[in-house]
């Protein structure tokens, strides 16, 4: 019973370690790698297709089917007595010849699960981006508040510093007002940061498919394996874009239908083979036994216009899917282009915010000290718009790097290299 008690208490303080343990940027992509119902979904589609796959090469094998049948005849007239006939058969069909008809379906069926892996590929990398940000998102809203508690604590001060002054006589009530209405207005800023986060959490377990903890890391996973040049990017997204590849397999499972409508204005040919066994068959025959070898030919010559109109219908999509797939690059080549230039622009960006913070910080302390002393007849306001313009920078630096670290996840996806194995997660599935 002790030790019994001792495994309990070992694995609940090892669920409360992993709960407490921070989560960083690794474990929200894992855990919506593995978690995510519609990822999930996604796999189980492409396990339903690999099934149809195995089901066309049916068309190449021969069907074995046993039969048999018992029945009785009541003879009221004539010379015949009543008998029960019964029969036993194996009927083997081979098809020998299809137009080429189940070569294309099987070609057909080999591309459309190379297309369900590519649209799985599609899935994965939305909802590897959709985590992406789900975390950023959720880190953001928590800096936002740690800004805003400590800008607020900043004017606490200030307000006790300033009714202090007051009573002196060294300010007026104008400057106290000032004061009283820059903390409220940090206050109200402070409940809208607060707001958010409720909804980056909502929207943190969706995506992800876990609780979140309360515990996350600031983002240091940096392996990201980028292009080096738009020129790259463009090479890579012409081979591996999901995008691109599912509209080119389209195409091609299009031209496979022209095949298969043309089988069916072509011959076919199957060869069958019969073993049957037949009891009381007749009053003459108490047993017979039958075996038939049987070669057939078919040729649909006319079927009231239906094949040819299936075939004039195949070739319309093929030709539909060959300019969707022509769209298709350049739908890819434009969104490498807005991907790679906002990754570009979003790290000017961010360079110029990180010095605009350095330089708010140094202009919020130089004002600030000349206030308290009183040397540069600095006033009330001046204080208040320093500390807004540095409040205001911080926020936008955090802003500025989630932007950035969502850019570079933007440029993988449009290259076609958001994904697990790329990224190295954890395989689950």
């Amino acid at each position: 019973m002790k030790n019994k008690f001792q495994i309990a208490l070992v694995v609940m303080l090892t669920l409360s370690f992993t709960d407490l343990k921070a989560s960083t940027l690794l474990d929200t992509l894992n855990s919506a790698y593995s978690k995510n119902p519609k990822l999930n979904a996604e796999r189980a589609n492409v396990r339903a297709i690999n099934e149809d796959k195995k089901g066309a090469l049916s068309e190449f094998k021969p069907s074995v089917t046993i039969s048999g049948y018992v029945s009785e005849q009541d003879n009221t007239k004539g010379n015949e007595s009543n008998y029960k006939p019964s029969e036993q058969s194996l009927l083997i069909e081979q098809k020998i010849f299809q137009g080429f008809g189940g070569v294309a379906n099987l070609k057909k069926q080999e591309y459309e699960y190379s297309l369900a892996e590519f649209k799985l590929q599609k899935i994965e990398q939305e909802i590897l981006l959709a985590a992406t940000e789900a975390h950023a998102d959720l880190l953001l809203s928590r800096k936002k508040i740690y800004i805003n508690k400590v800008n607020i604590d900043l004017l606490e001060r200030q307000l006790e510093t300033e009714k202090d002054r007051l009573e002196r006589g060294e300010i007026s009530l104008t400057d106290l007002a000032q004061s009283e209405a820059s903390l409220a207005g940090a206050g109200a800023k402070l409940i809208a940061a607060q707001n958010n986060l409720i909804s980056s959490k909502a929207n943190f377990e969706k995506i992800v498919g876990k609780k979140f903890t309360g515990n996350i890391q600031d983002i240091k996973f940096t392996s990201f394996r980028l292009p080096q040049s738009l020129a790259e990017a463009y090479k890579i997204s012409e081979n591996e874009n999901p995008d691109l590849k599912i509209a080119m397999l389209e195409h091609m499972k299009s031209v496979e239908d022209v095949r298969i409508a043309k089988s069916d204005l072509a011959p076919s040919a199957t060869l069958s083979y019969k073993l049957a066994e037949q009891d009381d068959f007749s009053s003459a025959v108490q047993e017979r036994k039958q075996q038939t070898l049987k070669a057939t030919a078919t040729w649909p010559l006319y079927s009231g216009g239906n094949n040819l109109s299936s075939l004039k219908k195949a070739k319309e999509l093929e030709n539909k899917y060959n300019l969707l797939y022509a769209d298709s690059k350049k739908t890819v080549s434009t969104s490498v282009a807005n991907a790679w230039s906002s990754y570009q622009s979003s790290k000017s960006v961010l360079n110029s915010i990180r010095s605009q913070v350095k330089a708010a910080e140094i202009a919020n302390e130089g004002i600030t000290l000349e206030y308290e002393s009183g040397a540069g007849n600095r006033t009330t306001l001046e204080v208040i718009q320093s500390r807004s313009i540095l409040l205001n920078s911080r926020i936008d630096l955090a802003t500025s790097e989630k932007d950035f670290l969502v850019s570079r996840f933007n440029v993988l996806s449009a290259v076609g290299r958001l994904t697990a194995k790329h990224l190295n997660l954890a395989e689950n599935n």
